[in-house]
């Protein structure tokens, strides 16, 4: 029978990549501020980090945040489900030095100016092969650790199964631009690129989901529900809608007629889940107040609320005719930051709770007070900040339905951005609270932990010693 430190020995592993992770959602967050700032005062740091500099860096980083937070928690899960060690330890600790270091070289080329790819990739695309290859420890980890006997599985261990599997999919179809079948064709590369980073998108989700799926199991208790025809019905629902649904980005393209009406249908499905939400909604709500004390499930609380808001958002920006007037507006930024923040950073951080909470029980009792003020902080934040893209984004329409000028758009819009960016350090510093409390609950751990482990080995050195002597 394999003991707690042998079979949990990813355990470190697992511990440095959620600080990874939150070091990404810090710096994210800052350049956040800094673009957001710069939006209603563009002189700011113009000559030393411009705009179009601290736009790409926020991206990267925040998605970097999303995908290293779902990993750590896969590391630390992985050999608590299958009961056994990870499969390939060295190979975690290989996945976190090339995660870190292709990081490091990401940031430095946009510093200084090197830029390539597209939306979300906006590096030079051999960084993008690393990010690939970094990625094969992973998965190879997550396999041959859990072997997955999909016929009895629950719904989160084919979740995450498909996230991985569509991460190199995608990752390769955001690459076919390089090549000139897709370059030389405008149509064509631009209908490839979205479908690659809309289902990007969806692999990222597929795995924050499970991890959600996989926290709230421990929490309740209850392993049906998991296992419920329910459940994979919405699964397989998801993954439609990552396969397919993207192409509500390219409604403006000439593309072929089919794709725009496939991604139309499929993007109404939406409206099953919505429907379910608003079904359950009075239960969630009461369960919400019953375990309000209880911080991970606080966290997955508001994600539900967030769900529901978003997920209303996205259905009215796939209805075509609408989405004519919305794209490419603030009302689409709307729609990444409810996303983004509200559902995936909620999500997320309810998972990083629930293992500082197994870890650390003691200082992270203390520090409920914080995290509970962190949360409400960033919630009622985003909800100013959400509601201020979306006032931004109707007033645009409003101009270009009257045939407004530009400079006319922007100075009315003055207002919304104001607020866009004050809400915006006001996240900040309720994420930063979250933040905070993870560093200090782990740096705490950690050092007790090597204090016991100190004082253990100086109690066997003495002992030896005794030992020797008589």
């Amino acid at each position: 029978m394999l003991t707690n430190s042998s079979q949990y020995v990813s355990d470190k592993t697992a511990k440095a990549f959620l600080l990874l992770s939150i070091s990404y959602l810090f710096f994210g967050l800052l350049l956040g501020i800094i673009g957001g700032i710069q939006y209603i005062l563009p002189p700011f740091l113009k000559e030393q980090l411009a705009f179009q500099k601290t736009r790409p860096l926020h991206v990267y980083l925040v998605i970097s945040w999303i995908f290293t937070a779902a990993q750590a928690g896969l590391y630390y899960y992985l050999p608590r489900i299958a009961n056994r060690p990870i499969y390939w330890l060295q190979g975690a600790r290989i996945h976190f030095y090339l995660h870190a270091l292709v990081s490091f070289f990401i940031v430095a080329c946009f510093f200084l100016g090197y830029f390539g790819g597209r939306e979300y990739l906006e590096f030079p695309p051999l960084l993008g092969a690393v990010i690939l290859l970094s990625w094969v420890p992973f998965a190879i980890n997550f396999f041959f650790t859990l072997k997955p006997d999909y016929k009895n599985a629950p719904v989160y261990i084919w979740s995450w199964s498909t996230g991985i599997l569509f991460f190199f999919i995608t990752l390769s179809e955001s690459y076919l631009w390089l090549l000139d079948y897709f370059h030389t064709n405008i149509v064509r590369d631009v209908t490839v690129q979205w479908k690659a980073l809309g289902s990007m998108v969806g692999s990222w989700n597929m795995l924050v989901y499970g991890t959600g799926m996989y926290v709230m199991e421990k929490m309740s208790g209850d392993n049906k529900a998991n296992r419920s025809p329910l459940a994979f019905f919405f699964y397989f629902l998801g993954l439609t809608n990552l396969m397919f649904n993207w192409g509500h980005h390219t409604y403006i393209v000439p593309a072929a007629p089919w794709v725009k009406t496939v991604a139309y249908v499929i993007s109404m499905t939406e409206l099953l889940i919505l429907g379910y939400i608003i079904m359950k909604w009075r239960k969630t709500m009461t369960q919400a107040r019953k375990n309000y004390h209880n911080i991970p499930y606080r966290l997955l609380s508001y994600a539900d609320i967030w769900i529901f808001l978003n997920l209303s958002l996205a259905i009215v920006i796939s209805v075509p005719s609408w989405n004519y007037y919305t794209h490419g507006t603030h009302i689409t930024v709307a729609h990444a930051m409810g996303t983004t923040i509200g559902i995936n950073t909620m999500l997320l951080f309810a998972s990083v709770f629930y293992i500082i909470q197994n870890e650390n029980k003691p200082v992270f009792e203390r520090s409920k007070p914080t995290i509970g003020w962190g949360i409400l902080i960033t919630n009622v934040s985003l909800l100013l900040f959400w509601s201020s893209l979306l006032g931004s984004g109707l007033l645009k329409i409003s101009a270009k339905l009257n045939n407004e000028v530009f400079a006319s758009i922007m100075q009315k819009s003055q207002p919304w951005f104001k607020l866009f960016a004050y809400s915006g350090i006001a996240i900040f510093v309720g994420l930063f609270l979250l933040i905070f409390t993870v560093y200090k609950t782990l740096a705490i751990y950690s050092q007790k932990k090597q204090s016991v482990e100190e004082e253990l080995v100086t109690i066997h050195s003495l002992h030896k010693v005794s030992e020797e002597r008589t």
